[in-house]
């Protein structure tokens, strides 16, 4: 079962209120899940609103530490102001998901990729502001996981190869999935090419169609160095995909 801000509200009440918190006092004994040798699993209010009317799912692996600390900072503020817990969970969500560089290069590379031109909107970047109802982002791992308390990027060990982390995503991702309304139509953005792999075997499992998953998305990380080399060798395909294999209207709300 899902862990949820319900079963960590008193943990998160004996924290500090604060803007953001270091890992000394967020990866301890309070918010860990489970464990499995260097694996370490721990809470992230992150991801428990789900948005049921999107059509665009942006996927990540796992929720990083900063997106842990800020959602549970939001988290804090909120349940100190008495905030109904349903509303702290789209607070979280809104929060901490994707910010600075990182928005920025999901913005850009989707606008050249005419997403913008197949959702009629002007751009990518309204999906965060005044088109978030059509934007839904998620984590294959709703939590934060660490190897030796550094953020988890899907490699060492491999995502796809690993039961005790691919059980979350039959546990929890899929049935997310599925919770939106009109799934099988959702446009799959994975980012980055562990993510991919995942969805590809999830294709093959005929638990997504493969006129949902865009593949070939770069993750938009500064530090990937490959990006851009990436990005470009897979532009063309990915636009073909976007214009002429969805069907995306943005006119009303569903």
């Amino acid at each position: 079962m899902k862990k949820t801000l319900y079963d960590y509200k008193n943990a998160i009440m004996k924290l500090p209120i604060k803007d953001k918190y270091t890992k000394e006092e967020l990866i301890t004994k309070d918010f860990l899940i489970e464990k499995s040798n260097k694996i370490e699993i721990y809470y992230a209010s992150h991801n428990e609103y789900i948005n049921s009317n999107a059509k665009i799912f942006i996927i990540g692996i796992t929720p990083g530490f900063q997106q842990m600390s800020t959602s549970i900072a939001t988290a804090r503020k909120e349940l100190s102001l008495g905030t109904d817990i349903k509303d702290i969970q789209y607070k979280c969500k809104y929060s901490g998901r994707f910010s600075g560089i990182i928005r920025k290069n999901i913005i850009s590379m989707l606008d050249e990729i005419k997403l913008n031109k197949a959702l009629n909107i002007v751009s990518c970047n309204e999906l965060f502001s005044s088109k978030d109802y059509l934007l839904h982002t998620v984590s294959l791992i709703p939590y934060s996981v660490f190897i030796n308390k550094q953020n988890y990027s899907g490699h060492s060990p491999k995502l796809i190869k690993n039961n005790f982390l691919m059980k979350y995503v039959y546990e929890n991702f899929i049935d997310e999935l599925e919770s939106l309304h009109n799934h099988e139509n959702v446009l799959l953005i994975p980012l980055g090419r562990a993510v991919e792999e995942v969805l590809i075997k999830l294709k093959a499992e005929k638990i997504i169609s493969s006129n949902q998953l865009l593949q070939g998305f770069p993750h938009p990380s500064g530090a990937n160095v490959n990006r851009l080399t990436q990005f470009r060798e897979n532009k063309a395909t990915m636009t073909d995909f976007i214009l002429n294999k969805i069907n995306l209207t943005v006119s009303q709300r569903s």
